[in-house]
């Protein structure tokens, strides 16, 4: 009788442990902005296959693509208050005007400068960093995506040299950089929202679109793009977000293999980011699109009228001893 008790005493807390220890597992709801099966996705499924090992399966990440948790800027909002855990997208400049830093038109003009200025460790990381920590958000890692171009559905004389007034109207997006940016490169700037910039240009509202890069424009302008000009307008950079608060809650073993998993991650990237760029611009030219010539002088004389013409307002908006000061610690090397 009493070796049948602790035979059952011995199962119920063997019982217990097994419960709490499913109790420990923890799921964290991670969005990003593109469809299922794109390059940031298959990123990210690696990202959650790998935390998941990396924790004995006690951190798992449930991926919602295609903005299924609402649009970037919600996203960032809900990342801070922890109604979403993690987020995998480009800052919102609307919750804070100094991420218009990272949208700097021709802040780096190649990979090789972007890896240095934007890569891990770097002053402008932790600038960026600093930026999210007032929102309650943690930055894991970044996911570089392109250098932006220029679409167009009718062929333009020196569409990419920054001296030519070229005379027609181009999508921008209703970001102060960008509009300053497309009219001092001999273009009309035309704020639009996403989701009016393709009807614009099928319709003859405006002539081309900016602020999107290859992979951008193959996804959802390709149907409308016959020109497509690589002048490197600016650097897309994503970052990999987690609500501080859901940070802090883990385990040190959890965080540690956190942080060496999105290292990884975004170390991954960095090798294949260029390659991609340059495979999703012989997609558009598959679908049909001329991919126009930009030479390297071309992108520095624009790099160097750009950050004399443009550059100037945008800090004054930002808030000039703050951007100097960033500007100059990201390029101080």
């Amino acid at each position: 009788m009493n070796l049948s008790f602790s035979k059952q005493a011995a199962l119920g807390l063997a019982l217990a442990l097994s419960t709490a220890g499913l109790a420990q597992a923890e799921t964290l709801k991670l969005s990003h902005v593109r469809p299922q099966g794109t390059a940031i996705d298959n990123d990210v499924k690696w990202f959650a296959e790998h935390v998941q090992s990396a924790t004995d399966d006690k951190l798992k990440v449930k991926i919602y693509a295609a903005n299924a948790l609402g649009d970037y800027t919600v996203v960032q909002e809900r990342v801070g208050l922890g109604a979403i855990d993690m987020a995998v997208q480009p800052p919102a400049s609307g919750a804070d005007k100094r991420f218009q830093i990272i949208y700097m038109p021709y802040m780096v003009k190649n990979w090789q400068e972007a890896q240095r200025v934007f890569g891990p460790g770097t002053p402008l990381r932790s600038t960026v960093a600093g930026l999210y920590q007032e929102q309650g958000i943690k930055v894991l890692a970044a996911w570089p995506v392109y250098f932006g171009g220029i679409a167009l559905n009718k062929e333009v004389q020196g569409a990419g040299n920054p001296d030519v007034a070229k005379g027609i109207k181009l999508r921008v997006p209703p970001i102060k950089t960008f509009q300053l940016l497309a009219d001092q490169i001999g273009y009309i700037a035309s704020p639009l929202p996403f989701s009016e910039a393709f009807t614009a240009v099928q319709t003859g509202v405006v002539d081309g679109v900016m602020g999107s890069g290859a992979e951008g424009y193959y996804s959802s302008f390709r149907d409308v793009t016959k020109f497509y000009v690589p002048s490197n307008t600016h650097f897309e950079v994503w970052y990999l977000l987690l609500n501080q608060e859901r940070y802090d809650e883990l385990e040190p073993e959890q965080q540690a293999a956190l942080d060496t998993v999105a290292l990884e991650f975004e170390n991954r990237r960095w090798k294949t980011a260029q390659a991609d760029q340059a495979a999703n611009e012989q997609l558009l030219a598959k679908a049909g699109a001329t991919i126009v010539a930009v030479s390297d002088a071309d992108i520095e004389a624009t790099a160097q009228k750009v950050r004399a013409n443009v550059w100037p307002e945008i800090i004054d908006d930002i808030g000039k001893e703050w951007a100097e000061q960033v500007l100059k610690s990201a390029f101080k090397d």
